[in-house]
């Protein structure tokens, strides 16, 4: 595969959708022929795969793989259960049809296990913070140092919340009707944005457990959005285009997120009754304008002075 083809961007990997790595139709959803609107997918080899299955699990993705066709606008993963199946995974045939992988229970003790392998590959990961050290504000700012070396920082897609594994570590879960937001995690990510964040890393957003509560899961992501997240994966595919379609930008962002990015701005300026600052809100409307290349305008509105124009 042609890695060149792809912009490895957060935002373009859409709502990735979880699956287990042993599903029969594996290779159809990987090629589009089924779930045809993914943007990327999961295929998971931890937690959605019991023990005893996780050896023909990997035999199954194996075989799957043979059937990969090149998709430069599908992304696809596999969630190693742990630094030993990582190994099995790379010594498969095709493995380079993939794009990158998912490292779970990521933390000190497995950091080298996971990133000695993948030395001299083109793989880009995304480790998942769901150990107990997460909630260890030392132990999250000495694993940062870790991930910014020159071999390693490059190779980082983007940091996953798993949020699940974290309500586990305290004996909760989730409330219907409650965001991820009013739980004791709330504070957990607000800490983990502060300490990753400014060094250029992106963190996704826990999943969303419940499928008959979409009220509940847009104001979770209005709350994602202002947390600074990006991305927020499926557990189901109907998740998907509610998901994404919260990514579309408010037209009034994005017009100002264009005027921020003029090079003729003035430092200061009043728009949509806002201020804007060169200076401070670059970033953000960096932010906008990839969320707009991936997911456009919400109603396809722009005022007519806006209408057409691009960065």
């Amino acid at each position: 595969m042609n890695k060149m083809l792809k912009l490895f961007s957060p935002w373009c990997l859409g709502a990735p959708l979880y699956m287990p790595g042993n599903r029969r139709d594996l290779m159809e959803i990987a090629n589009g022929e089924k779930h045809s609107l993914l943007r990327s997918m999961i295929f998971c080899t931890e937690d959605a795969v019991s023990s005893s299955d996780v050896a023909s699990c990997v035999r199954h993705i194996g075989l799957c793989l043979q059937g990969f066709r090149d998709s430069p606008k599908r992304f696809r993963f596999i969630r190693a259960r742990n630094p030993d199946i990582l190994s099995r995974l790379l010594d498969l045939p095709d493995i380079e049809k993939v794009d990158g992988f998912v490292l779970p229970k990521f933390n000190q003790d497995v950091f080298h296990a996971y990133f000695d392998q993948l030395q001299g590959t083109p793989f880009k990961v995304m480790p998942t913070l769901e150990t107990k050290e997460v909630f260890d504000f030392n132990a999250m700012s000495e694993l940062r140092q870790g991930l910014l070396q020159d071999d390693i920082a490059g190779r980082v897609l983007m940091l996953r919340i798993g949020g699940n594994d974290l309500m586990n570590l305290l004996g909760i879960r989730r409330p219907r009707s409650s965001t991820i937001y009013e739980t004791p995690l709330g504070g957990v990510i607000s800490q983990l944005v502060t300490i990753f964040r400014p060094y250029g890393f992106s963190l996704s957003a826990p999943v969303f457990e419940y499928l008959d509560d979409s009220d509940t899961l847009q104001k979770e992501m209005k709350l994602d959005l202002a947390f600074g997240l990006t991305g927020k994966a499926a557990i189901h595919p109907a998740q998907v285009p509610a998901i994404e379609s919260a990514y579309a930008v408010d037209a009034e962002d994005y017009e100002m997120a264009l005027s921020l990015s003029d090079r003729q701005a003035p430092a200061v300026f009043k728009m949509h009754n806002a201020m804007c600052e060169v200076a401070t809100h670059q970033q953000w409307a960096e932010n906008i304008i990839n969320r707009q290349m991936c997911y456009g305008v919400k109603d396809g509105l722009l005022t007519k002075e806006y209408a057409g124009s691009s960065v």
